[in-house]
């Protein structure tokens, strides 16, 4: 049994839930065990219609892109205005601080904003990595050169790499996953199976420790792109896939920790929304308060899916999550590991 390396994840990853206020200066503090200010933060209206808006601190806070569309990086000077020692500042701006309405933001620490120029590649990156937790947000210029190579700084090969040009509108979220290997891909904005693109999205070459592998196209690899990039850590974060069984009673999936998020994905010639559960919305199994990374829509009530100490188990038959013989990805991260890094078993404690 492999023992984790990070005994609390709240120091990588945290959930806040809050309602607005409409009030400018607020400020948002995390309740973890640990302070997080994050380098990542991803955020969503939950009671009623609102895009994703993705923020990182090598781009800058007031500088969102959005999962559910293709839009051009934007410009919002009053939603989250700051990222703090523990948590983050926001406006009055109605699409994070909204009087009366539900928000929730997903939060990941990478290295305190703190970048550093990459030469490993055939391009150029500017990488803030946390080799520690596997992440890393990384941006380049790309320069439609097929077999281009990029710096990630994560030291192991991510198992998800997730590319987005962001200097104009009409190009898609590109990811790869591990578990498709290195001929295919799967869109962010889309619920569309997983594709293959003619000018190969990834070269057909799988990432290193030290590089991923880019295609020619320009929505891949031309213009101003971000790259966020994911490797497993045990007792941490998982990236892996399952196949569904078509019954109530579904599929267990270990991770090795009992999830604080989850995103899954069905990829294999089927149609399906990216569904989203965390442990703050739904505070007790099977969890049901789901969003789509996809959709702009509100929070919905779904089938459930437990978190349970050393993974997750799928309690309905959605083709989205279960359908029979269908294939699914998952990126997944713990609210705690199953075992510590001292070898005992948390749940024991």
């Amino acid at each position: 049994m492999a023992y984790t390396t990070i005994d609390d994840p709240s120091q990588y990853f945290q959930t806040k839930i809050w309602t607005g206020d409409g009030n400018d200066d607020r400020n948002l503090t995390n309740d973890g065990n640990s302070d997080l200010q994050p380098d990542f933060l991803w955020d969503k209206r939950r009671s009623t219609t609102g895009s994703h808006k993705l923020i990182d601190s090598n781009r800058g806070v007031t500088k969102p892109l959005s999962t559910n569309n293709t839009n051009a990086e934007g410009s919002e000077s009053n939603a989250v205005q700051a990222f703090q020692t523990d948590g983050f500042q926001v406006g009055n701006d109605s699409n994070i601080n909204g009087n009366g309405v539900t928000y929730v933001a997903w939060q990941w620490k990478a290295n305190g904003g703190t970048t550093a120029s990459n030469s490993n590649g055939s391009i150029t990156s500017t990488v803030q990595a946390n080799t520690t937790a596997g992440f890393s947000i990384v941006t380049f210029t790309g320069n439609t050169t097929a077999g281009a190579t990029v710096g990630h700084g994560l030291g192991v090969a991510p198992d998800y790499v997730q590319v987005r040009r962001f200097d104009r509108s009409g190009d898609a979220w590109r990811g790869f996953w591990s578990p498709l290997g290195n001929e295919k891909y799967l869109e962010l904005n889309a619920t569309d199976a997983q594709q293959d693109s003619t000018t190969g999205a990834w070269n057909d070459t799988s990432p290193t420790s030290s590089v991923f592998s880019l295609g020619s196209a320009a929505g891949i690899n031309g213009g101003s792109m971000i790259a966020y990039c994911f490797a497993s850590i045990p007792g941490y974060s998982k990236i892996g896939s399952y196949f569904g069984n078509g019954n109530a009673d579904g599929p267990f999936v270990y991770t090795g920790f009992k999830p604080a998020w989850l995103m899954i994905k069905v990829f294999n010639g089927n149609t399906g929304g990216w569904d989203m559960y965390d442990n703050k919305r739904g505070s007790y199994n099977g969890q049901i308060s789901m969003l789509q990374a996809n959709a702009s829509a509100s929070e919905a009530t779904s089938d459930g899916v437990d978190f349970l100490s050393n993974g997750f188990k799928i309690r309905h038959t959605s083709g989205n999550q279960n359908g029979n013989g269908n294939s699914h990805v998952y990126l997944a991260f713990a609210e705690h590991p199953f075992v510590s890094s001292k070898g005992v078993p948390v749940t024991a404690r």
